[in-house]
């Protein structure tokens, strides 16, 4: 058997390793892989964020839709409230001339768009019938009620103004149908204004959706408590006729609406935009992005709302960012890529060269001196080489803004600021991660520390002497002073980021309990809504958007981490309007 040597063997086998290194390998691989999800990663991340922004504009435009509908039926029934008081203030004698009078103070065209009039409607008894119809055709000769019905009683339009458009309702009894019927009993029994279920106007010769609207009014003046009084006091209901395609163009004629909407009663539609929205002013898409249904309650009725968003609102809210992000991100994970095959085929070039050098020098002995110098020239000319792809992966968001600042729109221009500061934020962030993982590394002796002093130190290293005053109490307590500061100074930076004014103040409350030191911190910020207490003190978390303030999100997470190490707890005041408080009780310790 043939011996090894010893010198053979570790030559052969860094010869080995240094083969190895002229390929790819498993680590170049799994940086490219690793690369190329974070780039997918902040894609799919930007892309959700696009859209759920997306989605709070559409939630926003539905909920003012469905606002805008409830603030006018409320101005709708303030006019038959005020129709009801005219009447109990002219002691319930109202002539076809005095309601006139009082329709045209309201100046329904101008304040009441959407509404076809108002009128009243009374209460008549059968025994009643022959006196009413005596009294009110002698104001008005050729006044009779219609249709005829079997009921016991009948409600007759009595005035309704402008009566030109609306001259087919006088008379019209509502015993004569059930949604009318229905409600106008529910708004005598209850007291309240309500309205009907889908009817179609006798005024309305396209015979599209409508309703009326009943505010009712007693004798006397005044409200029964009971149902069985308002019964035997009812007068009659104050109404308003509707058109619901009227209504909905009176309501939303000023707004520039991205969404298109359906309001049903009932499994009955009222009102479709389908129907009534030119197609060109909000055109429907088939495939919408976003839709919500809402059923709210309207007066004894409950209107069924279905919200889906428009063509205009897909055009209005695409963005390009995500789209930057991927191609940026793809970009470097190819220049990473041809790094390696770089460095590898460098690698390569370098063993055949020194392959070559070594049988040379076993050959000729003489020419190892230039040899040397070879080698030494071809280790500078790589070094030199590999700086070249290092640089361009620097320089490479520099050359596109560059290079194509003239063509690519503003948008893009952003995108590019964007991928710069966010590069920025990520080189924050990894050093931020890194100081929150040491929390827990060291220990730290207790220290005498004044209070006053750390924080007045603390304002000076912020450089916000202009712009941060602190009250704290001129006291000395025993304390790790590193961690402390640590707090304070996370603190203190939050108060400048999140600050609307150009300065604010922080006051420092102290109270020395039994089992440790309990501070509270109170600033005079915008401060933080309850419900996102529990969010604010978790990592990469921001209350406003991450463009709008510096950080990384991890000031408050670090700070509970730090106080619940040393065996403390943190929390923020609940239930205030203004400025933040922020609880730290931190136990005593031993003074090493």
């Amino acid at each position: 058997m043939t011996a090894v040597h010893p010198e053979n063997t570790s030559a052969h086998d860094t010869r080995k390793l240094l083969v190895q290194r002229g390929s790819l390998h498993w680590v170049h691989w799994s940086v490219v892989i690793l690369s190329v999800i974070l780039t997918i990663g902040a894609w799919y991340i930007s892309s959700e964020q696009v859209a759920g922004k997306n989605q709070a504009e559409f939630r926003r435009q539905a909920e003012q839709v469905v606002t805008l509908v409830e603030e006018r039926m409320h101005l709708y029934e303030n006019a038959l409230w005020g129709g009801v008081a005219f009447i109990d203030a002219s002691d319930q004698k109202i002539t076809h001339n005095k309601w006139l009078a009082y329709s045209n103070s309201l100046h329904i065209d101008e304040v009441y768009p959407g509404i076809n009039g108002i009128g009243i409607i009374h209460n008549i008894k059968p025994e009643n019938l022959a006196s009413y119809l005596a009294e009110t055709q002698e104001e008005r000769p050729g006044y009779e009620i219609h249709p005829k019905h079997n009921k016991l009683e009948y409600w007759p339009i009595t005035y309704i103004e402008p009566v030109g458009p609306n001259s087919g309702a006088v008379g019209l009894d509502m015993a004569f149908e059930t949604n009318r019927y229905t409600s106008i009993k529910k708004a005598r029994d209850l007291g309240t204004a309500q309205v009907t279920g889908p009817i179609t106007l006798v005024q309305d010769a396209r015979k599209t959706p409508g309703f009326l609207f009943y505010a009712p009014f007693y004798k006397a003046g005044r409200k029964p408590t009971t149902i069985e009084d308002r019964q035997k006091n009812i007068i009659g209901v104050t109404y308003a006729p509707f058109i619901m395609s009227k209504l909905m163009l009176g309501t939303l004629a000023s707004q520039n609406r991205q969404i298109r909407i359906k309001i049903s009663d009932g499994g009955t539609l009222l009102y479709d935009d389908e129907d009534n929205v030119r197609s060109g002013q909000n055109s429907k898409d088939d495939d919408p992005l976003f839709t919500q249904t809402a059923s709210v309650e309207m007066y004894g009725r409950n209107w069924d709302f279905d919200i889906q968003s428009s063509l205009s609102f897909r055009n209005a809210t695409s963005s390009s960012q995500p789209y930057w992000i991927l191609v940026g991100g793809l970009i470097i994970d190819s220049l990473l890529l041809g790094l390696f095959i770089l460095l590898t085929q460098s690698n390569r070039t370098a063993l055949r060269f020194a392959d070559e050098m070594t049988l040379a020098l076993k050959e000729e002995s003489k020419r190892l001196k230039k040899s040397n110098d070879d080698l030494e020239q071809f280790s500078y000319v790589a070094s030199h080489d590999l700086k070249a792809p290092l640089n361009s992966i620097k320089q490479v968001i520099g050359w596109i803004e560059e290079d194509c600042g003239d063509i690519i729109p503003d948008e893009s221009k952003e995108h590019i600021q964007m991928l710069k500061s966010r590069s920025q934020r990520m080189m924050q962030l990894l050093k931020d991660l890194l100081d929150y993982s040491q929390v827990n590394r060291f220990e730290y002796s207790v220290e005498t520390v004044s209070i006053q002093q750390m924080t007045a130190d603390i304002v000076f290293l912020l450089g916000a002497e202009d712009k941060l005053s602190c009250n704290a109490p001129d006291i000395e307590i025993q304390i790790p002073r590193a961690p402390l500061e640590i707090v304070l100074r996370n603190l203190f930076s939050n108060t400048l980021k999140h600050h609307n004014s150009e300065t604010g103040k922080i006051k420092i409350h102290y109270t020395n309990r039994e089992d440790g030191h309990e501070l509270a911190i109170e600033d005079d910020g915008p401060g933080i809504p309850d419900h996102l207490h529990d969010k604010a003190v978790e990592m990469f978390q921001t209350l406003q958007p991450r463009d709008k303030v510096e950080g990384s999100g991890m000031g408050l997470a670090m700070v509970k981490k730090i106080i619940e190490f040393h065996g403390g707890t943190f929390q923020i005041e609940t239930g205030r309007k203004t400025g933040t408080c922020f609880f730290v009780f931190w136990p005593f310790e031993e003074v090493r």
